[in-house]
């Protein structure tokens, strides 16, 4: 892969650019304008991060993470960039590029979690099991749609994925001008693609591109064309791994600040969790090396009780959490640079690597999740929120499949089916009927599926809530 085309900034939909109109953009800060401008982006402010439907204005939400992760996105690309140009010395790789991938990653961090459904990844696997127990029992000219949908169209519902849906919102639903969405540059649109592959090539324990999916069988012309004009042919974007780098390192740092916040688990409990994971690294330096951050975390809390804080366990992890991330910056931006070569010719992540891996930091990361899945994401108060919110996902995806099935097609629907895709957007609907022009009964009926999942992917946590309510007549 060659940087020059890796930062292709052509759209889909290409313009006539106008001489002298004085704008002085870059075409990736264009892209940043017209992201920050969306309603879709507006939309986060109100989709959960890992609490859902959380009064707190402390407590994260889709929209601040994504903020927290453009921001990262920016800073690793500033020190991968000044590491390429200053210790990898590539002819290739021009000065201007520093600019150019900064904008480009910031923009991505924007745009990471923009397609994922109401009720945070707990929403993912609603609607995939959802689809997985149900398709069978919903029939299609007198077949379960099981076997009415070929392979890649079932596998698509069977393993649905917010990052997946986050390329086709951007591409086709956000109705800006066209069908093209908000149509990006080709260079961002690869940059957010972290898994280049179909639902049928999906591999857990093979290369990390393959782990899950990345594009959806019908904007499979949009996934090859982006492919084909960045010369990536099936490998990952390398700007993918920075921005899966910034992600990690924005929500394991956070969902632990959210947790204590909560008080799912204390200052004390926190410490005594990671001394005991700092014990099982089996590498002796690697191990005092880890200490770092424990020797960090007690002298920001024996500071905060000098300064005789209040709240000195939550100040000592606040600040704490930003001395990680810095950290976790620097080894992520030295992983790049010293994996340079394999990351530009695709072989690197053959054996599931990330940017972490090989570092001390890849310890404390792995700590990091593991603690706040057993104490936030376990939690008593999670797990009925997401009982909650599977009983909406239920009754929603069933009243819209329902209507979406006989929708667009000879059979009449009945009043109720009529009102439910009254409530799908027009947009979406004028989306689906450009793309199910001339196509089979089959691929039609698959693309009012995605019909389906595209409107519950658009509502936000607090819409999904009222309107179960309204229509399931709850006061």
């Amino acid at each position: 892969m060659e940087w020059e085309q890796l930062l292709c900034a052509d759209r889909i939909r290409q313009y006539k650019k106008p001489g002298g109109s004085g704008d002085m953009r870059t075409e990736y800060e264009k892209d940043y304008h017209r992201i920050i401008g969306s309603a879709s982006f507006r939309r986060l402010q109100d989709k959960t991060q890992v609490f859902p439907l959380d009064n707190s204005d402390f407590i994260r939400t889709r929209l601040t993470h994504s903020l927290e992760v453009s921001s990262f996105c920016k800073s690793l690309g500033q020190n991968i960039s000044q590491k390429i140009l200053n210790e990898r010395k590539d002819a290739s790789f021009r000065p201007e590029y520093q600019g150019y991938i900064c904008d480009i990653l910031q923009c991505a961090g924007l745009l990471h979690d923009i397609g994922n459904p109401p009720f945070g990844h707990f929403g993912e696997t609603a609607i995939r099991d959802w689809f997985k127990e149900h398709l069978p029992e919903i029939t299609f000219s007198g077949k379960p749609l099981n076997q009415v949908l070929p392979p890649q169209m079932l596998a698509d519902f069977y393993n649905f994925e917010g990052n997946t849906q986050a390329l086709r919102l951007v591409t086709k639903l956000h109705f800006l001008v066209d069908v093209n969405g908000m149509n990006l540059t080709k260079a961002l649109l690869g940059t957010i693609i972290k898994y280049p592959g179909s639902s049928l090539e999906i591999d857990k324990k093979g290369h990390i591109k393959n782990h899950k999916m990345g594009y959806f069988y019908g904007d499979k012309e949009t996934y090859e064309e982006v492919q084909a004009s960045l010369g990536t042919h099936g490998n990952r974007h390398p700007l993918a791994f920075v921005l899966e780098a910034a992600d990690d390192i924005a929500y394991k740092t956070a969902d632990i600040e959210d947790a204590v916040k909560k008080n799912c688990i204390s200052y004390h409990l926190l410490l005594e969790e990671l001394k005991a994971y700092g014990k099982g690294i089996p590498n002796a330096e690697q191990q005092e090396d880890y200490g770092k951050y424990i020797r960090s975390l007690e002298q920001k809390y024996q500071r905060a009780q000098k300064r005789e804080l209040q709240q000195a366990e939550m100040n000592a992890v606040q600040n704490w959490c930003v001395s990680v991330q810095g950290w976790m910056i620097n080894d992520a931006s030295q992983c790049f640079v010293d994996n340079y070569e394999r990351i530009l010719e695709g072989s690197y992540g053959s054996g599931g690597e990330d940017l972490f891996h090989g570092t001390t930091g890849a310890y404390l990361m792995e700590a990091l999740g593991d603690i706040a899945f057993r104490y936030a994401f376990q939690s008593k108060a999670i797990l009925k929120l997401e009982i909650a919110a599977q009983s909406i996902f239920d009754f929603l995806l069933e009243k819209f499949v329902d209507a979406a099935v006989s929708y667009d097609t000879d059979r009449k629907l009945t009043a109720v089916q009529e009102k439910m895709m009254a409530l799908v957007s027009d947009n979406y609907k004028a989306v689906y009927k450009h793309f199910a022009k001339g196509k089979s009964p089959t691929e039609k009926l698959y693309l009012r599926l995605l019909l389906v999942t595209d409107t519950v992917c658009g509502m936000t946590d607090g819409y999904a809530k009222r309107l179960y309510q309204e229509l399931k007549g709850i006061d």
